[in-house]
């Protein structure tokens, strides 16, 4: 027994050793550098929704006070001129978004910013909204996209009956260099690989299109799939690159960096980074602001 015992304690020290070692390689306490001059920074953020019919928890009405202000920090910190976030959701139940808690937030604290990919929830699916520096961005047209077998039906479920999930998007024009692009946001499913590859191929034969037309397209979002990974492979078929990012973008909402990034920036080539991706792991108060990090790229418009 005490051997068995000794074993144990063994295995458990070692497996213990792994994930530390994992922890630390995964792990950056950087801060972000300077903006490349000229480039547009661009970053990728899943908030995590406010279920607002829960007074207390850590994803109810308090843990949504004690997280807004860390959060806003972050977001100051990030200086992107585009900012693709995920679940950015008030979730009382339906489809109504009313109330956004998150976007009204960093909106009135923020106002160098404002926000596309939101419209009349009804016909628009709001809680993906890509937030920009209205001074030097100009909004030419925005959009959304289910992933289903009837994408352009508004909370189509998805393709496995799974709940509704969905790519917003926004093309802009660059005052700064005349250049116009399109912005993809996603978030695939994390429960299941089947959904996930179908909206990944749903996704790559929309970009395809855009590209085959002549258009700049940058992709951001919560991909739920690491670098290497068959959903990643599909989208670069599709003529996206995506630069290897080194620093876990998950944490399980408690800074721990057991696994590789899950967030991703792709972009078609006439739209390459410059800088990055970059990982921001801070953590600017008595809580984390979200379960991930912002993903962070420098972007430089070529000439197409």
């Amino acid at each position: 027994m005490k051997r068995l015992f000794l074993v144990a304690a063994g295995l458990a020290a070692a497996i213990a050793g792994l994930l530390l070692v994992q922890h630390l390689r995964l792990s950056t306490s950087a801060d972000l550098p300077d903006r490349q001059e000229g480039a547009l920074r661009l970053a990728t953020w899943n908030v995590h929704y406010i279920l607002t019919r829960q007074a207390e928890g850590r994803w109810g009405l308090s843990g949504w006070d004690a997280r807004k202000a860390p959060l806003d920090q972050v977001f100051k910190a990030l200086d992107a001129d585009i900012i693709a976030f995920q679940e950015m959701e008030s979730f009382g139940g339906g489809n109504d978004d009313t109330v956004n808690l998150t976007r009204s937030w960093l909106l009135e604290r923020n106002p160098a910013y404002a926000a596309a990919a939101i419209g009349p929830w009804r016909t628009f699916p709001s809680t993906q909204p890509i937030l920009y520096r209205s001074a030097r961005l100009t909004v030419l047209d925005q959009g959304w996209f289910f992933f289903s077998d009837t994408p352009d039906t508004v909370y189509a479920r998805g393709f496995d009956g799974a709940p509704p999930s969905f790519a917003s998007w926004v093309q802009f024009e660059d005052r700064e260099t005349g250049h116009s692009f399109r912005v993809v946001n996603v978030h695939f499913d994390a429960a299941s690989r089947g959904n996930r590859r179908q909206s990944a191929t749903l996704t790559a034969t929309r970009v395809a299109e855009w590209i085959s037309a002549g258009e700049r397209v940058i992709l951001g979002g919560d991909l739920n799939a690491l670098s290497g990974a068959w959903v990643l492979r599909r989208l670069k078929a599709a003529g996206l690159t995506f630069a290897p990012t080194r620093h876990a973008s998950f944490h399980l909402d408690r800074g721990l960096h057991l696994f590789g990034p899950i967030d991703h920036i792709g972009v078609s080539a006439e739209a390459g980074p410059v800088a990055g991706p970059y990982v921001l792991q801070r953590r600017v108060g008595p809580v984390w602001p979200a379960d991930h990090h912002p993903v962070i790229a420098d972007i430089a418009l070529g000439a197409l």
